[in-house]
């Protein structure tokens, strides 16, 4: 386990070195401007590039090794996945451009945009190159490839400090990539792939549904690990200037080292008492005596040597990341706390616990600090502020779980215990002591009840009716957090909002309330069986929360008039217009009537809208969609809608009418092949 432990961490001790040489270099070369808007787009690249490979990453390093003759299909599968997720989202967010702050003005063009877009995809691969690695059991490339990628950025950093003074920091990162994902992506191909469909030719491959059921469990807590970890630093670039958010990115860079070291025990762990789940204490054990003795010393430096580190950067990274560094640094002894029950919670296959304590501190870290980047706030140093006390609460929380896991023979895992499972070799479940059963059975299929076991359909209600009571209660607190404060704002007077303005008026407890519904709504699809209207009410509250809040604002949205052109746009201002009144025989002033026009024209997308959610969710119940896969697609479409509401008012009629195609022909066929044939006489 330690062996394992110490080779991921000399991979990001390897990329942690050579990146504060990067940004050393960067420093030195470049503009703090530069810097600045160069730090922005590499956090806005990974954020968006994580979607696909945070998420995706666990299903690879578990199924890679188990794929035998169709090792290489699934890696090309999700690959392909991957770069069409993150391309998506990449076009939603150069869409929204405008709603992020001005580091990111430089990424309008079209050339920019698709140079973004490339990189994005090609940092999901990157990513995901280590889990197949990983997975292939040659775990030993990937601190060559992450050397390979670190040097060549450090290099093309230097070269186009001349050619390209300002883009140069963000396309010397991004070009570095292809060094690595191009040579390591035709060892694997060509020669590791192969290699191991031809040894394990007779092993039965995971089937798709099998491998869906792990992702539903483990990539919602990953998503959050994933917001934490990236919002915060896109957080400051949104609400401070570029200088401010190359002196915080800078001290971010150094000071998340520590917390990698943390993650990277807890992933040794996983796969150690996932092997050998009787020794699950030993191992717990030891990680804290061995993460003791290498971080305590660490983080003691970092803390009174802080001004020392950032020194080389200049006088400026010293003086305003100082006690960013230190907060962040502190941050990392209850990290190792947090990131050791994770990987027990893992190894006990316990999704549901494991997914609501990552949303927790993700909403309690990015809610302390939009707090914290208010007005009168703390400046940098609250995302510091922000890192170390809700991961101290968050520690202490996790801290009862760690002991238990102490206990020889307390945590052992059942016959499903992660890692044993071998792909078509079904066994019953046998009880754990624990009642979490379900989470293993949401993740491995099973055919078969478990006989005498106890784990059967009844701990299913009693687990999961406590944690969807639960669940009841956070969305009742958030709808008080979203619309409470809100509603005393007022009409601001403004036409429409940058992001950075609307972090501004928002109230802190808004925002708040905001991710709380998130983390509900998360929650819920990664239960096996959430209840309707908990499914339901999620993307429904979320779309009247994200549309009400710009009209109690005084930020009316969109007008269809004038942006589109057609017989079918002519047929609804007709309509908009007999609505208001200025039909024959209306009896209103063309006054009133123009401004109530107007208001109809600008409900109208909306509307329309909420229309086409209604009829994509019709059309995934149709087919038989998975009731929590169906309320996911359509909470993402609820967020993208919203994002991109002025470009869907040119087109909001055509996709209206074009779902209610799509979706009357799939009830029609199904109600076709559900119809009983009749046999003739004859």
């Amino acid at each position: 386990m330690f062996r394992n432990a110490y080779a991921l961490m000399l991979s990001t001790g390897v990329s942690a070195a050579l990146g504060l040489g990067f940004w050393l270099v960067a420093a030195r070369y470049y503009t703090e401007e530069a810097v600045g808007q160069g730090s922005a787009a590499i956090a806005a690249m990974r954020l968006l590039a994580s979607i696909t490979a945070t998420t995706m990453i666990g299903a690879v390093v578990r199924y890679v090794p188990r794929a035998g003759r169709a090792t290489g299909p699934l890696v090309w599968r999700a690959y392909a996945v991957s770069s069409l997720v993150v391309s998506v989202a990449c076009v939603v967010f150069l869409m929204t451009l405008d709603l992020w702050g001005p580091s990111y003005a430089p990424l309008g063009g079209l050339t920019a945009g698709l140079v973004f877009t490339a990189s994005c995809v090609a940092w999901a691969l990157l990513t995901l190159q280590d889990g197949v690695l990983t997975g292939l059991r040659r775990a030993v490339w990937v601190p060559v490839g992450n050397a390979v990628f670190s040097l060549g950025k450090l290099v093309l950093l230097v070269v186009f400090a001349t050619a390209l003074p300002v883009p140069g920091v963000f396309v010397s990162w991004a070009a570095a990539i292809a060094l690595s994902v191009l040579p390591l992506g035709w060892l694997v191909f060509r020669r590791l792939i192969p290699r191991q469909a031809a040894a394990d030719r007779d092993r039965e491959p995971p089937r798709t549904a099998e491998i869906g059921r792990f992702l539903a469990g483990d990539s919602v807590g990953a998503l959050f690990s994933l917001a934490m970890i990236n919002l915060l630093p896109v957080l400051v670039a949104v609400r401070f200037d570029a200088a401010h958010n190359a002196f915080f990115y800078t001290a971010y860079t150094v000071g998340g080292t520590m917390e990698f070291m943390a993650i990277n025990m807890a992933s040794s762990l996983t796969a150690h008492a996932s092997h050998s789940p009787e020794r699950l204490a030993e191992g717990v054990r030891g990680a804290l005596r061995r993460m003791a003795l290498l971080l305590v010393p660490v983080v003691l430096v970092l803390v009174v040597f802080a001004p020392q580190v950032l020194a080389p950067f200049g006088a400026d990274y010293a003086h305003h990341g100082t006690t960013v560094l230190r907060l962040l640094a502190a941050a990392a002894l209850p990290r190792v706390v947090v990131e050791l029950y994770i990987g027990v919670l893992r190894v006990q296959g316990r999704t549901g616990m494991l997914a609501a304590l990552q949303g927790a501190m993700c909403v309690l870290v990015l809610g302390s600090a939009l707090y914290l980047f208010g007005p009168g706030g703390a400046g940098i140093a609250g995302a510091g502020l922000a890192m170390l006390l809700p991961m101290t609460l968050v520690a202490l929380v996790a801290a009862p779980g760690l002991r238990r896991a102490l206990r020889p023979g307390a945590y052992g895992v059942g016959a499903y215990g992660v890692g044993a499972y071998e792909v078509g070799a079904y066994r019953p479940v046998v009880s754990d002591g624990y009642g979490t059963s379900w989470a293993r059975e949401a993740a491995v299929p099973s055919p078969t009840p478990a006989p005498g076991s106890g784990s059967g359909s009844g701990s299913v209600r009693i687990d999961e009716s406590s944690l969807i009571t639960f669940l009841w209660l956070l969305f009742g607190t958030s709808l008080g957090l979203f619309w409470a404060p809100l509603v005393r704002v007022g009409d601001l007077g403004l036409d429409r909002l940058t992001g950075a303005r609307l972090l501004d008026v928002l109230p802190p407890l808004t925002l708040l309330g905001f991710l709380v519904l998130t983390v509900v709504h998360c929650a819920a699809v990664s239960l096996v069986r959430p209840g309707a209207v908990l499914l339901v009410l999620g993307p429904l509250v979320t779309f009247a929360a994200l549309h009400s809040a710009p009209l109690l604002l005084g930020i009316r949205p969109e007008p269809m008039s004038g942006r589109w052109h057609g017989p079918v746009a002519d047929a609804v201002t007709w309509l908009a217009d007999r609505a208001a009144g200025l039909g024959a025989g209306a009896g209103v002033g063309a006054g009133a009537g123009a401004a109530d026009r107007d208001a109809v024209l600008r409900a109208l997308p909306v509307a329309l809208q909420l229309l086409a959610l209604l009829l994509v969710a019709v059309t995934l119940w149709a087919v038989g969609t998975d009731g929590r896969l169906a309320a996911s697609v359509v909470w993402v479409l609820v967020v993208a809608g919203w994002a991109g509401q002025g470009l869907f008012a040119s087109a909001a009629v055509p996709v209206a009418l074009v779902l209610l195609a799509v979706a009357v022909t799939v009830l029609a066929v199904q109600a076709r092949l559900s119809r009983p044939h009749r046999v003739g006489s004859g």
